[in-house]
């Protein structure tokens, strides 16, 4: 799991992008769970575990917008 969030971490810019496009922004879901797993953070867990379907309609939007200005994707450090 550690390897993963590493990866995950170590992403190129482009690399982060693409993976907030809808079809793929589960990938973010999964990272934030498998980090709130990790550092044992119930809420990241939760975040992670809602991010899931709401994600698929909408919240794709706030990843690709948090990305472009933060370069790293949004509440994944809880």
């Amino acid at each position: 799991m550690k390897e993963f969030i590493k990866a995950m971490d170590n992403l190129p810019f482009i690399a982060k992008l693409i993976f907030c496009i809808p079809a793929l922004d589960i990938i973010w879901a999964v990272y934030r769970i498998m980090k709130g797993i990790t550092k044992q953070s119930l809420v990241q867990l939760i975040v992670g575990i809602l991010w899931i379907v709401p994600g698929a309609a909408f919240l794709w939007l706030v990843d690709i917008v948090c990305v472009l200005l933060n370069k790293k994707v949004p509440l994944s450090d809880l």
